[in-house]
């Protein structure tokens, strides 16, 4: 490679390693990795995709999403001047480059990020941008390729950003069941919720040297733990060493590994193919038709494929493939997760008298300041998830354990009934007083947590039961020992196998719903939320520490972030608000549990009709919504319902 200086890049570059005066161009030859101590400096994505892909192989995706600002975001600055100065910082429209290209002559989509961009965030137009780049690897049979660089989602973009987790995902998950390779290149750094859900639930996940990749930053960990952390710790041979990465690359290296994973693939691929022709067409003649894959067939061996690149579709009431919904415009659900006739989300179906007595409920919850709901989502006296196992199923029997070695106090799970119907039930827990919250660790689940609701997730696909999860968590646990335990995996690996899952989901925030650890029990059918509960993509006073001067802010966060119920569903994230006892749910706990048991029937009950292969159509496109082509929900009436 013929290393050149750009125009106005300096001659000379000191390592950030080991202070080196380094000229430029030596540096650019070598890759820009320190000849000295072998530091590896960040690339910008046009500079990474030199690197790999072939040259002049490059094509990017057609018909960028427009912008979006979908909560109206301002902390110190309105949202759209930081994007105006981002553009203007990198030269780039946004934090990832999407397109085709070649590696060693084999076709791949490629995503590539760039923290330069806004830290790298993922919001709903980078989310949308890599669901269209593994949508294209679908639609032409190759493997996908990410390069992360992330701190993780946009908190400007509030719960929309979280939701793109699931988007990416299940875009993920539909390569994966149609047999397609997905790799992950984690770089420095990969954090939050790019690290829980695509860098890290892909085929193979590779670090390069020098890369950093954890669910809670260092910063965040030191603050919570009031821990020194480890020496190396969350760097590429850290996660090496606790088996959270297939291998450990130099970036001279890279393409070379790429290259072989590329041809193992292509050739399995050609494999399959050959053995499918091989096959004699003649069933007369005692022989097999070669396979074709029936259309429909998703939700049973593949549950659930993608729809062409670029193209949404709607779903008519018999289950089949009804015509795309207009840009912009969101296609309202209905209980039983049809679409809804008005194609407004969060406008709450029930009969007239409820309407209209919730109406002004919503009203006054909606004028409620969002602080305050923080506060009362807080409550050490608000119902548990224990509790409502009480108060609104019957028979509970707890299922302990990860069977791989923990059982995590803040996750409980297990067997109940609602009414005559069986269900698998999983939720946080918290507690009432400080020596049950310390014993549940606040209901911040571990990674053991994680895997217990994964297998319970797993048991009800296999007994055909349906789950109903119940979200009160601040977030997941940000220890050291849930990082040496693998904790953006485990929560990347339930929001994949949510978006897979053959029987109806339920979820309710009830509490807190708090960013990863919320979403990892939360990709469901029907999403309700409890008349003063929260669901955020981080918390106020982490927001504030971040964007404001200090966590003093928290209370303009929380206005900002639009995370109550009403918000919730006026941005199509929630289906229902389920009310509560006035004041809340603490003050009646048994009032609370029954309109919470009512609430969970009759969104659960029109769900147990409907085919597997159609719930898991259906609610991949309820989460494909949440992209760059779905910004004006808000705005839209809420009801509570009674």
């Amino acid at each position: 490679m013929t290393a050149t200086i750009g125009h106005g890049e300096q001659l000379w570059s000191r390592c950030d390693g080991c202070e080196a005066l380094l000229y430029r161009k030596r540096l650019r030859r070598n890759l820009d990795v320190c000849p000295e101590c072998g530091s590896h400096v960040r690339l910008g994505a046009p500079e990474r995709l030199r690197q790999l892909a072939d040259p002049s192989s490059f094509a990017a995706l057609p018909d960028r999403p427009d912008d979006v600002d979908p909560i109206g975001f301002v902390d110190v600055l309105p949202y759209p001047h930081r994007l105006v100065a981002a553009r203007a910082a990198t030269g780039l429209p946004e934090a990832v480059v999407c397109g085709t290209a070649t590696i060693g002559g084999h076709p791949v989509a490629l995503a590539v990020m760039d923290f330069r961009f806004l830290g790298g965030s993922l919001g709903c137009v980078v989310g949308e941008l890599i669901t269209r780049t593994a949508e294209r690897a679908l639609a032409d049979g190759v493997p996908l390729v990410l390069v992360t660089a992330s701190g993780g989602a946009r908190m400007q973009e509030g719960a929309l950003s979280l939701m793109q987790m699931a988007t990416v995902s299940q875009a993920v998950a539909a390569l994966r069941e149609a047999g397609l390779l997905t790799v992950s290149v984690l770089t420095d750094p990969t954090y939050g919720g790019v690290a829980a859900s695509f860098a890290t639930n892909t085929d193979v996940v590779l670090a390069e040297s020098g890369a950093r990749m954890g669910f809670a930053g260092p910063r965040v960990i030191r603050q919570v733990t009031g821990r020194d952390l480890p020496e190396g710790f969350q760097t590429a041979e850290f996660l090496l060493r606790h088996g959270q990465v297939d291998m450990v690359v130099q970036r001279r290296s890279l393409r070379a590994r790429l290259l072989v994973l590329l041809a193992a693939a292509r050739s399995a691929r050609a494999d399959r193919r050959a053995a499918d022709r091989r096959l004699v067409c003649r069933p007369e003649a005692g022989h097999l038709m070669p396979r074709q894959p029936a259309a429909g067939s998703a939700g049973h061996s593949r549950a659930g494929l993608a729809a062409p690149p670029g193209r949404a579709t709607g779903v008519a009431p018999d289950g089949r493939a009804g015509l795309a919904a207009p840009p912009g415009r969101a296609t309202g659900v209905a209980p039983d997760g049809r679409p809804g006739g008005d194609g407004t989300p969060g406008r709450l179906s029930g009969a007239p008298d409820d309407r209209a007595a919730g109406r002004g409920d919503g009203d006054r919850a909606a004028a409620r300041d969002p602080w305050d709901t923080v506060r009362t989502a807080r409550h050490p006296g608000r119902p548990t998830t224990l509790d409502y196992l009480d108060l609104a199923f019957d028979g509970f029997v707890e299922l302990h354990g990860d069977r791989l070695g923990a059982d995590c106090p803040a996750v409980v799970g297990g067997l109940a009934r609602l009414g005559d119907r069986h269900v698998l039930v999983i939720g946080h827990q918290k507690g009432h007083n400080t020596a049950e919250l310390v014993a549940r660790n606040f209901g911040m689940a571990s990674p053991a947590g994680h895997r217990k609701a994964l297998r319970l997730m797993r048991l009800a696909a296999r007994l055909g039961l349906p789950v109903v999860t119940l979200v009160d968590t601040p977030g997941a646990d940000p220890g050291v020992r849930a990082e040496e335990q693998g904790q953006a995996a485990a929560i990347a690996e339930n929001i994949l196998t949510l978006s897979s899952l053959p029987v109806p989901v339920v979820a309710v925030v009830t509490g807190e719903g708090g960013s990863g650890g919320a979403l990892a029990l939360a990709v469901a059918d029907r999403v309700l939320m409890l008349q003063h509960a929260v669901y955020s993509v981080i918390s106020p006073e982490g927001c504030a520490a971040i964007l404001w001067p200090d966590s003093s802010a928290a209370p303009l966060a929380a206005r900002a972030l639009r995370l109550t119920a009403p918000d919730l569903c006026a941005l199509g994230i929630a289906d229902e608000v389920v009310a509560e006892p006035e004041p809340a749910a603490h003050a009646d706990p048994e009032a609370a549990g029954e309109l919470l048991r009512r609430a969970v029937l009759a969104n659960l009950t029109p769900l147990l009709d409907v085919p597997p292969a159609t719930l898991v159509r259906r609610r991949r496109q309820r989460f494909r919504r949440y992209g760059a082509a779905r910004t004006g929900g808000a705005g839209a009436t809420v009801g509570v319902v009674r």
